[in-house]
């Protein structure tokens, strides 16, 4: 289960003039390069999509097309953008391109969220441009380089900007919580990386130790986190579901010496089926039917193995917001329609399918390197319902406002707390898991 959300056809973003952070000019290998990615593409998505129509796509048209504007293209992101097109083109939420690394990356210094229908910053970097233009948590962003932001179109924001056409500078119409509208332009700081690695370790290895240390810090970002908040009560907030099942192990053996659980899913946006399984049932005695993979051949059901007298049984509160998505979504569906628990909280993403990645290299030795993350299933819950374009709907709806967000307010996790009989004040709770 990827973690990216819904991707739709990028064509009309990829029109727009590119303001690239520092130009990349196509070469004949480059434009090659790319025509062997389109060709790779749809062979990924010919072979394992889940459905065999397609969704009515006429893919030998549409990646015919995507090959006729890389023949054009001026830009790297460019090219990268043609196959993105083609592959979005299917308009389904694990089906999407990763294209090689670029020579830089773009560092806003700031980020940006759906909050109910209205699209907020979130975060801003100290020391970025961002902090210095006055740029501040809670502001509402109106538009984003002349794009309105929506919860459909997030994700064509955050895929373009930051993957295939990485800016020098963002222009921002931002409202803040007082009311008054402030246009301000953003300048990025570039960070150079290489757009061939080296695998072969002739470099002395250095490629591939950059790889390994650029994973261990993602990991330490989004390890697990606990807080007690009280004799019984217990705050377990996990990021990402991974492969393995030691962080639902640890979080399942806390659980059970306390009576209360708030398991915050908020910016979760999925992982693994095997670690998803894994904690449904571990918070159930017996066995859970999920619901069921429809694949292009066959339908199997979803069941997660219960955990007996070592399951979890105490109450269960779980957090979720626009950012939830695959694995949690699933999760808090499961726990809303076997009445496990209360879901707290926004509305969750609609990003809801079984995919897997295939990755590929061009080159030998120094390799560049891409990926092309195929729906190989639908999932459709036990009540018949699909979660992929809808999402969850919390039980107990919390929406922080602006205001909260400059404030440092945490008001869904003050209604969970409560909920769990415990008094923490909206300050309180946005003091616990402030980001580091």
């Amino acid at each position: 289960m990827p973690r990216i959300t819904a991707l739709v056809p990028l064509l009309a973003l990829v029109a727009l003039p590119a303001g690239s952070i520092r130009a990349q000019p196509v070469s004949r290998i480059d434009r090659d390069r790319a025509s062997v990615m389109v060709e790779q593409a749809r062979k990924d998505i010919e072979r394992h999509y889940y459905d065999s129509t397609y969704g009515g796509v006429d893919l030998a048209a549409r990646f015919s097309l995507a090959e006729q504007g890389i023949q054009r293209a001026t830009s790297l992101g460019e090219l990268f953008g043609h196959i993105a097109a083609a592959v979005a083109e299917l308009d389904d939420s694990h089906t999407f391109f990763l294209p090689p690394q670029q020579t830089v990356r773009a560092d806003y210094g700031w980020e940006m969220q759906m909050i109910g229908d209205s699209c907020f910053v979130t975060r801003v970097k100290p020391g970025s441009d961002a902090a210095a233009k006055g740029l501040r948590e809670g502001d509402g962003l109106v538009t984003v380089n002349g794009l309105a932001p929506t919860r459909e179109n997030m994700w064509k924001l955050v895929y373009l900007f930051h993957l295939l056409q990485p800016r020098g500078s963002l222009g921002v119409v931002v409202r803040s919580p007082g009311g008054e509208l402030r246009e301000l332009t953003l300048t990025a700081k570039a960070r150079p990386s290489k757009r061939v690695i080296d695998l072969t370790g002739s470099d002395g290895g250095h490629d591939i130790w950059t790889l390994i240390n650029e994973a261990n810090a993602d990991a330490y970002e989004d390890r697990p986190r606990y807080v007690e908040l009280g004799p019984d009560v217990l705050l377990w907030k996990l990021n990402g579901f991974d492969s393995f099942d030691r962080s639902i192990d640890e979080g399942i053996k806390r659980a059970r010496k306390a009576g209360t659980v708030i398991l915050d899913l908020r910016g979760n946006s999925g992982g693994h089926e095997k670690a998803l399984l894994s904690l449904i049932g571990a918070i159930s005695d017996g066995d859970v039917a999920v619901g069921t993979r429809r694949e292009r051949t066959r339908s199997t059901p979803i069941v997660a193995k219960g955990h007996g007298d070592k399951a979890f049984n105490g109450r269960l509160i779980i957090l979720v917001d626009s950012e939830s998505a695959s694995a949690s979504e699933i999760i808090a569906r499961t726990v809303q329609l076997g009445n496990r628990g209360i879901v707290v909280g926004d509305r969750t993403a609609g990003a809801v399918m079984l995919g897997r990645s295939f990755s590929h290299l061009i080159g030998a030795g120094s390799v560049v390197a891409y990926a092309v993350s195929v729906t190989i299933a639908d999932v459709v819950m036990q009540d018949g319902g699909r979660l992929e374009a809808t999402g969850v709907t919390p039980d107990h709806l919390v929406i922080p406002t602006g205001a909260d967000l400059a404030a440092g307010l945490d008001p869904a996790l003050s209604r969970a707390a409560e909920l769990a009989g415990v008094a923490l004040t909206p300050a309180q709770a946005g003091a616990l898991l402030r980001k580091r």
